[in-house]
């Protein structure tokens, strides 16, 4: 966590506006059309992203005071400029981009081949199969498994734009929920000294949510099934193929990776009964690039081929990000040099730590927001007692803000394309093959429309 140092200055409001622009610039170039074909080249994201996050160093060098990152308070200037990168690009950044990396590279060598009838009540089941698999193998292994069969097996249609938003919604981010592995928030708080198992409490939620999202997209299915050309449907039921899965071989990769994240934590002993030893910086994205080599090394190229892979998704995803995650660090020290103040303006419901966390994860990357209410609801509760979690570390927490904060990351990141790392990825596959996805707003009209209401519920039957 970067955090203005101490008895300092706070960050200046209006430092925010390269992060502001970079969000705008991914939800309105794409629409303008001078732009389309300009925006549409990843250099030229790439461009966008660097220019925007060197002008945010440019701040940290030029302004008066330093950062606090791993208790130590850095000098203005180039040692501040240092910190960041260091906290922005080493810790955050590149963890985060081999992740998604090995995960799409394993992920796309497994071919699920064959062809079944795209009915409504298909779909939702491969929707319920991807929100079931998504906490034990992660939202972005399970986004990256299942998204193509879902294209394949709605080839036939025309109406699949909303398929893939609920694909987005349910498995991408919803799904994630009931283990730390599921998704980055959950995983940081594992490493806070939430309980491994802790986020199984989270089922009744996450349950609750799922089925009234899998029943509304069913009857939109249904509806949609009805309005497609009679042709089509009967090609989509003449076409039928058994389903077969082919590159297994990179399933023990898959669980490769995933025991990878949630074992092989830096300066964090592990203890195998056997062996007991303090896994080094970088140790776990080592592992994980060492996985994906052998995957590729390991996994015949006609299967990657058939499966159309190609490394353009994760590109897109590298190149915004790189950009997301320096121009974002302005605003999360905002946000943390302020959290002291929340309890005292009353800043004590878990309602208010739902919506909090939920509506900044939908722009801020989840994990940096997930920590600041984290820290912020670790400082309301001093004694044990009732309603109160004992954290490994020892410390106290209330069971209900730590529900409503991890509930908030998670679901929330739903909300926009950026809300959490599959999301972009999921929409660069569909849009290679042949799927008109919706604009930056366009999907936003999509989670308002649908998700806010929903989110409103939970709050009055969990969070109030």
């Amino acid at each position: 966590m970067l955090l203005a140092a101490a008895g300092s200055e706070t960050p200046s409001l209006f430092w925010i506006w390269p992060f502001v622009t970079l969000l705008l610039a991914i939800a309105i170039l794409p629409l303008i059309h001078r732009t389309e074909h300009w925006w549409h080249q990843n250099r030229n994201k790439l461009a966008v992203a660097l220019v925007l996050g060197l002008i945010t160093l440019a701040y940290y060098h030029q302004r008066g005071f330093g950062v606090t990152h791993g208790g130590h308070t850095t000098e203005p200037g180039w040692s501040t400029i240092g910190s960041v990168l260091q906290h922005a690009i080493v810790d955050e950044y590149i963890p985060f981009i081999v992740l998604l990396l090995s995960l799409y590279t394993i992920s796309g060598g497994i071919v699920v081949r064959g062809d079944i009838r795209a009915t409504p009540a298909i779909n939702t089941g491969i929707l319920a199969f991807g929100g079931l698999i998504a906490s034990f193998i992660g939202t972005t292994g399970a986004s990256m498994v299942l998204i193509r069969p879902l294209l394949n097996t709605n080839k036939e249609r025309k109406c699949v734009v909303h398929t893939v938003v609920f694909f987005i919604f349910i498995v991408s981010n919803i799904g994630g929920s009931l283990l730390p592995i599921g998704d980055p928030p959950l995983f940081i708080g594992y490493l806070r000294g939430v309980p491994f198992l802790w986020t199984l409490r989270l089922w009744v939620e996450w349950a609750t949510l799922l089925v009234i999202l899998l029943a509304v997209y069913y009857v939109w299915d249904r509806w949609a099934y009805n309005r497609e050309e009679k042709v089509d449907l009967a090609r989509d039921n003449a076409d039928i193929q058994p389903l077969r899965v082919a590159g297994l071989i990179n399933v023990p990769y898959l669980v490769g990776v995933i025991l990878a994240v949630a074992f092989l934590v830096p300066g964090k002993e592990l203890d195998l009964g056997f062996l007991k030893f303090t896994p080094p910086e970088h140790m776990r994205e080592g592992v994980q690039i060492a996985l994906m080599a052998l995957s590729m090394l390991t996994t015949p190229r006609g299967l990657r081929r058939e499966n159309d892979f190609n490394f353009g998704a994760i590109n897109e995803v590298a190149c915004l990000f790189i950009g997301i995650f320096v121009t974002m660090q302005v605003p999360i020290e905002i946000l943390h040099a302020n959290g002291h103040t929340f309890a005292e303006k009353g800043f004590i419901h878990p309602w208010q730590y739902f919506w909090a966390t939920g509506v900044l994860s939908s722009f801020l990357d989840n994990a940096p927001t997930y920590v600041v209410f984290f820290e912020t609801a670790n400082q309301l509760t001093r004694e044990p007692g009732e309603g109160i979690i004992k954290l490994v570390t020892g410390e106290l927490i209330r069971e209900d803000l730590l529900v409503a904060i991890s509930c908030g990351a998670v679901f929330m990141g739903a909300m926009s394309y950026i809300g959490n790392g599959p999301n972009f990825m999921v929409k660069s596959i569909a849009e290679q093959s042949g799927v008109k996805m919706p604009s930056f707003f366009g999907f936003m009209a999509y989670s308002v429309a649908i998700l806010v209401p929903l989110f409103v519920l939970l709050t009055f039957m969990f969070f109030v």
